[in-house]
């Protein structure tokens, strides 16, 4: 069950709609074929108290976390943060142009033994798409 989180200075919200972020990086990670649709979340978590870099209150970060099952290879992983770091870019490029802004994507595995998953949102898709 992969997770992104999208976590992001508040000041950057005017510039950077965190609804078409949150759109753009799950289209993403679709997009890359790594992830079932119906265990795939992202969400996006706003930071009202933050300093970036020296402090000036202009700077944003934008910083994005995945974390997925364990099992892929090293450049699965890698492929899948470059598709995300071009979307995050893409998405990011007015407000990179006009102000400080950090931005990252990490991509961690679960652990396997530790995480305990239950959901019916496969079964139920599936039979979405079989009634179409």
């Amino acid at each position: 069950m992969p997770h992104i989180v999208v976590e992001y200075s508040a000041n950057l919200e005017a510039q950077v709609p965190p609804r078409r972020l949150v759109d753009a990086l799950h289209g993403a990670a679709l997009g890359t074929g790594v992830f079932p649709v119906g265990g795939l979340r992202t969400r996006a978590e706003r930071r009202d108290v933050y300093a970036v870099a020296d402090g000036d209150p202009g700077h944003a970060f934008v910083a994005v976390r995945v974390r997925m099952g364990a099992g892929r290879d090293a450049a699965t992983r890698r492929r899948v943060a470059e598709d995300l770091m071009r979307v995050l870019e893409a998405e990011t490029a007015e407000a990179f142009a006009s102000r400080g802004l950090g931005l990252s994507v990490d991509v961690e595995e679960i652990d396997p033994v530790a995480s305990l998953k239950t959901n019916n949102l496969h079964e139920r898709i599936a039979a979405r798409e079989g009634a179409r």
